[in-house]
């Protein structure tokens, strides 16, 4: 079988950020590939600098040193092809499911002439769930459902990569889970190549091919595991035996880099 090409390339990326104390180093010569059509999710302990990395790919923040490329060329700047979705919703709260979801179709990097927008506007609200709450503002829906929105207007532009930062971190367990079946079935029918940033172990190895675990500050690549299973995914990977065996090294490894970050903040308040 013929390997996908790489999409997003990490070169020995490193990021200071000023402080009043001088700077302070948060990623350090960090290098790895993303192929296309891969989930990876990079998981690590709390404030390790997993957010900075995805913000390097949106063109957001640029490398202190190293580069990464993005089908071969520099990442410097956002751009359509990178949609983004933070855990904070990211719909605008003056506007209705409707005009959320067709804000991005009307702007000049993704204009389209008004039939097509209507037609993709009522394809993302269907396989959403929110054809029948079109007309509401986002203050009126549910956190699950706002989060639908936020995928929905992510999707409806057509990029190729989603970025995603803790996108369901603030769920419940259960609309979580429903969240997480409804991001596979999209992404089956859609096809994306998904960079996600989580502090869920299950929820990396439920959604992923390939998860990062990187280290306390700064963060480097510790280790990168392959997830052995296929797709579609569906609940009862759950009960492999292999997903529990996982599930326990990562946290493993995890616990382990939250206590060298302990180990650092005692060695910095003395």
């Amino acid at each position: 079988m013929r390997t996908a090409p790489v999409r997003v390339s990490f070169e020995h990326v490193g990021v200071d950020f000023p402080t009043q104390h001088g700077p302070m180093r948060v990623l350090d010569d960090v290098s790895f590939d993303v192929r296309d059509g891969e989930f990876v999710s990079i998981i690590g302990p709390s404030g390790c600098g997993k957010t900075t990395l995805m913000n390097i790919v949106g063109g957001f923040v640029q490398p202190s040193q190293g580069r990464v490329l993005l089908d071969g060329k520099p990442v410097d700047a956002p751009g359509p092809d990178r949609g983004v979705i933070f855990q904070e919703y990211g719909v605008f709260p003056w506007l209705t499911v409707r005009q959320n979801i067709e804000f991005g179709l009307k702007l000049a990097a993704g204009r389209v002439p008004a039939a097509q927008r209507e037609q993709t506007v009522q394809r993302y609200m269907g396989l959403m769930g929110l054809s029948d709450f079109a007309n509401h503002f986002p203050k009126h829906l549910s956190g699950g459902m706002r989060q639908r929105l936020a995928l929905a207007r992510a999707y409806a532009v057509r990029p190729q990569f989603l970025l995603m930062d803790e996108p369901f971190g603030a769920l419940d367990a259960q609309t979580r889970s429903a969240m997480q079946d409804l991001l596979l079935d999209v992404l089956q029918r859609e096809g994306k190549t998904v960079i996600l940033i989580t502090h869920s172990v299950e929820e990396a190895i439920y959604l992923s091919s390939r998860i990062v675990v990187v280290t306390a500050r700064p963060a480097r690549i510790r280790t990168i595991i392959d997830v052995p299973f296929g797709y579609p995914r569906a609940e009862n990977v759950h009960e492999d035996p292999r997903f529990g065996e996982m599930r326990a090294h990562i946290r493993d490894l995890v616990m382990q880099e939250y206590a060298a970050q302990a180990r650092q903040t005692v060695r910095l308040s003395d």
